[in-house]
């Protein structure tokens, strides 16, 4: 079975744990709307291609584990698009959700996320209940304080803050997450597989620095011009697009090489490469140069 349908899948299992006729309708069409459609599901696919190098013998666990990656995001998203954070009218191409269902809907359903994100986790622990708790608290630290994708936001309420450490706390921890998560769900050592997971969160936030400005919304799903209207850190603001762009490009070097060395090492490096282009395509670069020169 291909990793994106056992993510969607997995996460259709996941979403349908939680509905019933007790459940608040309009509380479950918000869930839904906030998970589904998705998008690249870059995070849960590390952690299953992660899992996969690693032996992938407890396949129930790894696609809880990347489900509760996949959810644990899309809370972040429900949350950062609220009117107290980015007041954003639209997320992957429709209303976000408090535009289509309301303020307090969106808070409780990005909370709703969370915490079923961590019921997936152990009702998928069965075959493997000695790696539940490993598991538990490196999801937990990718989402919390002090370095979680919950402190990232934070650092946003802060007068001065290190560009370096907002974006490994907001984006980075939870791709660190990700890769951990997936060795540990398949058995194996989380800690040689941390320097991946954090190179490719930096890069990935630089990316959506640079497509903050540079990037078509249209493309992108959402708005654009976010962060010099909210004054947040950015890396096209500190080193500028041309410089930015250069800065995502050393990021994914970082990433390809910290790979370790297993038998699905190549697939790895090979998904890294493919969405480093889906995010800031080889085109941008060339464009920014001929306007530029």
């Amino acid at each position: 079975m291909k990793p994106m349908t056992r993510i969607e899948q997995a996460l259709a299992t996941a979403i349908a744990s939680g509905e019933s006729p007790d459940c608040p309708p309009k509380l479950a069409g918000a869930i839904r709307h906030a998970v589904f459609p998705g998008g690249a599901r870059i995070r849960p696919q590390l952690c299953l291609a992660v899992a996969q190098a690693c032996g992938d013998d407890d396949p129930g666990l790894s696609e809880a584990a990347a489900s509760a990656i996949e959810l644990l995001h899309c809370a972040s998203l429900v949350h950062d698009d609220l009117p107290c954070f980015d007041d954003s009218p639209l997320r992957r191409g429709r209303a976000s959700v408090h535009y289509a269902y309301g303020e307090p809907l969106a808070v409780l359903a990005g909370d709703a996320l969370i915490v079923l994100a961590f019921q997936t986790l152990s009702a998928n622990a069965e075959r493997s209940p000695q790696r539940l708790a490993p598991l538990i608290a490196t999801i937990a630290t990718g989402v919390g304080m002090p370095a979680g994708i919950v402190a990232g936001q934070a650092w946003e309420c802060e007068s001065r803050v290190s560009l370096a450490d907002y974006q490994r706390a907001k984006t980075g921890a939870l791709f660190a997450a990700a890769t951990m998560a997936g060795a540990q769900a398949a058995g194996a050592a989380a800690a040689p597989w941390r320097a991946l997971g954090d190179w490719l969160g930096e890069a990935y936030q630089a990316a959506d620095d640079i497509r903050d400005v540079a990037g078509d919304p249209r493309v992108m799903g959402k708005p654009i011009g976010r962060d010099v209207a909210l004054l947040r850190p950015s890396a096209a603001s500190e080193l500028g697009l041309d410089g930015a762009i250069a800065h995502f490009d050393r990021l994914v070097g970082c990433a390809i090489a910290a790979v370790p060395d297993c038998k699905g090492a190549d697939q790895l490096r090979a998904l890294v490469r493919m969405e480093a282009e889906r995010l800031v395509p080889k085109t941008l670069s060339e464009d920014l140069v001929r306007i530029t020169a």
